[in-house]
């Protein structure tokens, strides 16, 4: 099997804690060979980065999800979060950063003024970012066509028209296991308007195992999974959407051979 790179997870998360240093020993074995864990809030980050210095196959972003929006607003963070960035060589993006209106968790007004100012660190470092975009495709591609930055837009769950239009900014397209849901129309349409050279493959784990583990706790093993959706949808080998894939977030986040 093609070695497999995670490209957005949560390792960090309180899910884990049973039984994560077991578990992140095993994925190797089962061909994960790189994985990239996306921060949400500022101790987030701090996690991150600790397994970045514990696994050498890990990478991380530093960067306040909107859900967290609300915790930082008016303070320093950006100082912090461009200092994580400039001291950490395996801290590759600035993420996940975005628009969530579906749980509204902060008001709107400071989602936006929080994902710009985010927006503006990464164009400043030059560094890609990892966008998390829910029930807010217009008021992101606004923020998003306002910058010169380029990166992913993360478990894309938007119309084929919205996807177009982030490929025509130059972002790549990351699918999550949603993309097996028997109900994942969007998802699905969309992933077939996604060349191949724009593709990434996450698992957002804990969250959305792929059919037929749904329900359960996500983790990188399950990628197989959801590659092999991906290969029915584009009409390729298992084999070249796990080598396609691995070769675009190399890419995508300076990440050697």
């Amino acid at each position: 099997m093609q070695p497999i790179f995670d490209s957005h997870a949560h390792y960090d998360d309180e899910r884990f804690d049973p039984d994560r240093e077991e578990l992140i020993a095993s994925l190797p074995g089962s061909g994960v060979e790189l994985v990239l864990n996306a921060a949400c809030d500022l101790p987030s980050c701090e996690s991150s980065l600790a397994l970045t210095r514990r696994w050498p196959f890990f990478y991380c972003s530093v960067g306040v999800h909107p859900h967290a929006a609300q915790e930082v607003a008016g303070s320093d963070y950006l100082r912090y979060l461009e200092r994580a960035a400039r001291e950490n060589e395996k801290a590759v993006a600035i993420g996940e950063i975005g628009l969530d209106y579906h749980y509204d968790f902060s008001p709107r007004a400071v989602q936006k003024a929080v994902f710009e100012e985010q927006m503006a660190l990464a164009e400043a470092l030059d560094l890609p970012v990892i966008i998390h975009s829910r029930e807010a495709s217009a008021d992101t591609l606004e923020i998003v066509r306002r910058h010169r930055c380029h990166g992913v837009v993360h478990c894309f769950s938007g119309s084929a028209e919205t996807a177009r239009e982030y490929l025509k900014l130059g972002y790549h397209i990351g699918f999550t296991g949603s993309v097996t849901f028997k109900n994942a129309k969007k998802p699905v349409e969309a992933a077939a308007q996604v060349p191949l050279e724009r593709l990434l493959i996450e698992t957002d784990c804990p969250y959305m195992a792929p059919v037929p583990l749904r329900g359960k706790r996500c983790d990188s093993r399950m990628i197989p999974h959801t590659a092999a959706r991906l290969a029915e949808i584009k009409g390729v080998e298992v084999e070249e959407i796990l080598r396609v894939t691995n070769e675009n977030a190399r890419r995508l986040f300076a990440i050697p051979d």
